[in-house]
């Protein structure tokens, strides 16, 4: 990378996430993620994560201990318009650096705001500001400039926070950049860091941990990582090994965990369950339709996130009271009296009349109690029942008590649906 970095320090990387609310719980760090991704097909390998408030000498700081442990240093946020976006001022800070308005980044955020119709006020004119020295990366689909610049052994990045902005820039100019210097300064390439990724769900993690064991060993240089979400268990294998050898050792271990994994393994890589559900709905010319109520429309909105969507998704209907189960579903109100709003036999009949009503394929949905309240010693926050009509008398309900806060059990509820669905999928592929 830097003529005075040592070829091991070009290939050790650090995140430094930049914002308050990443502190505060207001959002999290997704960026992280990607940049470890597109950082490690390079073989560049993420070993440090950092996350700094908007306080300018604390992301000094940051700054000044990462130099210390990593060649590269990709930073995330703080590049705004507004008053408590201030990375800009710490890394001149940090490296000893003026800032000033660099010609290209002016012009690239006027052009962009022009797209937009608008013209750059104060604050905007504060992003073009770039330390001396440094190389101004364009922001291909926002306002704000990224740049790049070299400080004792190491390079250090500053992107937007944004991650469709962050996303396009690391793909367009900053990996472009890092395997630039790594050319110029004449340092070996490495093989890339592979990893594989595997999507469960209906297992919890420590089920998933005993499905895997006796598969890894010390001498087995694959590191094991599992992550728990409301959308399931993240599996994940990782070669720290820089040679063919490991990708060929890590394919023949990912074989042997989509075995043990089975029927819980629904999505691989990127992937999500909507989009695995809507490749066997077009695969089978099938069509669906949707009834919520405790998830509140979450699962017609991951249905129609895929691209393509509406090949395969009629509608959806978000029948929260019980006289729009009735009056929408045409769910008997004296079913409702006798069994409860949250009940297989409610959430049979609104699979039915969504169905019906739609003149589709499949229906699906879910009736619960999300909480915090509404529950009863009977039926606990938590109860979820989820319903799918085929025709023809093929019907399936299941019961669920999940555990969690409202957004936690709407999350998986509407995962536990959508999984009801691809294993119903999966059953008349293989008739």
């Amino acid at each position: 990378m830097h003529t005075r970095a040592s070829s091991d320090r070009c290939f050790i990387a650090e995140t430094v996430a930049i914002g308050s609310e990443l502190l505060v719980g207001g959002r999290s760090d997704s960026n992280s993620l990607v940049i470890t991704e597109k950082l490690g097909a390079y073989g560049i390998e993420v070993r440090f994560k950092s996350i700094v408030g908007d306080n300018r000498t604390d992301i000094m700081n940051a700054l000044t201990t990462a130099v210390q442990r990593a060649g590269i240093i990709v930073i995330t946020g703080g590049l705004g318009p507004t008053v408590d976006d201030c990375t800009r001022e710490a890394v001149a800070d940090a490296t000893g650096r003026r800032l000033a308005r660099r010609k290209e980044a002016f012009e690239g955020m006027v052009a962009r705001l022009a797209q937009w119709g608008r013209r750059p006020n104060k604050g905007q004119l504060r992003q073009a500001m770039i330390p001396s020295g440094a190389t101004v990366m364009p922001n291909p689909v926002g306002s704000a400039p990224g740049f790049a610049v070299f400080w004792k052994r190491a390079v250090l990045v500053a992107l937007p926070g944004v991650p469709r902005e962050m996303d396009a820039m690391m793909e367009q100019s900053v990996i472009p950049f890092l395997t630039a210097q790594l050319e110029r300064s004449a340092t070996p390439r490495r093989s890339p860091i592979v990893r594989r990724v595997f999507h469960t769900w209906g297992l919890p993690e420590a089920d998933v941990d005993a499905k895997l064991k006796g598969l890894f060993s010390k001498q087995i240089p694959i590191d094991l990582g599992l992550l728990a979400s409301p959308t399931g268990v993240l599996v994940s294998l990782t070669s720290n090994v820089r040679r063919s050898s490991g990708a060929v050792k890590i394919e023949r271990l990912a074989e042997q965990v989509r075995q043990r994994l089975g029927e819980w393994l629904y999505a691989e890589g990127q992937d999500t369950m909507e989009a695995v559900v809507g490749r066997l709905l077009l695969q089978q010319g099938r069509t669906v339709a949707v009834a919520e109520s405790c998830t509140g429309g979450l699962i017609s909105h991951r249905l129609t996130q895929v691209p393509g969507s509406s090949a395969y998704v009629d509608r959806g209907a978000v029948c929260y009271s019980n006289r729009a189960k009735t009056e929408m579903l045409g769910v008997p109100a004296e079913l409702i009296v006798r069994h409860g709003a949250v009940s297989h036999e409610v959430a049979a009949a609104m699979a039915k009349g969504v169905r019906e009503r739609a003149a589709v394929s499949v229906g699906l949905s879910v009736t619960g109690i999300a909480g915090p309240g509404g529950g009863a010693e009977t039926k606990p926050v938590g109860l979820v029942y989820v319903g799918l009509d085929g025709g023809a008398g093929d019907v399936v309900t299941r019961e669920f008590r999940f555990h969690g806060d409202r957004l936690t059990i709407k999350q998986r509820s509407s995962q536990a649906a959508l999984d009801l669905l691809r294993r119903w999928l999966l059953n008349r592929a293989t008739r």
